[in-house]
């Protein structure tokens, strides 16, 4: 076998493996995440596993409101999260959060009106959420690149102070959704 046979083959294998790994872990994992508490039932949506394991998770939605509203609905459920980062690093994946800052602006007026939950855990996910909302790219072209921008994120000891950041910001541009 010719080693320039051999490289492709090398590089073949490699472009292989690299294309089976798309899709996994985020780009960019929020470092303090917690981990849900412990003493509460999990029952996680995992990216690894079966299509079965994701049986309550809608595949489409009619609208993008309906999207923004499911998402909105499972951000106070604690069992809805995945982990990444394997045995030896697993940290949650906050579903519903990820997938409302996804959506950007649309969600943000949901996502402001759950600014005054009582819940610890969802106050954090609707900040956190609202952070990667708030960065849209249309939405920041639009507000010359102001968006939430927290300090400590998915730690609920910073919930109030992450709140009047979100509100600050509200005050500035909520009149767009008005």
């Amino acid at each position: 076998m010719s080693p320039w046979i051999s490289s492709l083959s090398m590089v073949a294998l490699i472009a292989a493996l690299l294309a089976g790994c798309d899709g996994g872990a985020p780009e960019s994992p929020p470092e303090s995440a917690p981990a849900p508490p412990a003493d509460e039932p999990s029952e996680t949506v995992s990216n690894t596993a079966s299509e079965e394991v994701r049986e309550g998770l809608p595949t489409q939605f009619e609208s993008v409101e309906d999207e923004v509203d499911y998402y909105i609905s499972r951000l106070p459920d604690r069992s809805f999260f995945d982990t990444y980062g394997g045995e030896e690093h697993p940290r949650p994946w906050y579903i519903a959060a990820e997938r409302l800052g996804q959506i950007g602006e649309p969600a943000i007026p949901s996502l402001v009106s759950r600014l005054d939950t009582s819940d610890d855990y969802e106050l954090m996910l609707v900040l956190y959420a609202l952070m990667l909302a708030s960065q849209d790219p249309a939405l920041m072209a639009d507000t010359d690149g102001d968006y939430v921008e927290l300090g400590t994120v998915l730690d609920p000891r910073h919930n109030a102070e992450n709140r009047d950041i979100a509100l600050a910001w509200w005050q500035r541009h909520g009149w767009r959704w008005q």
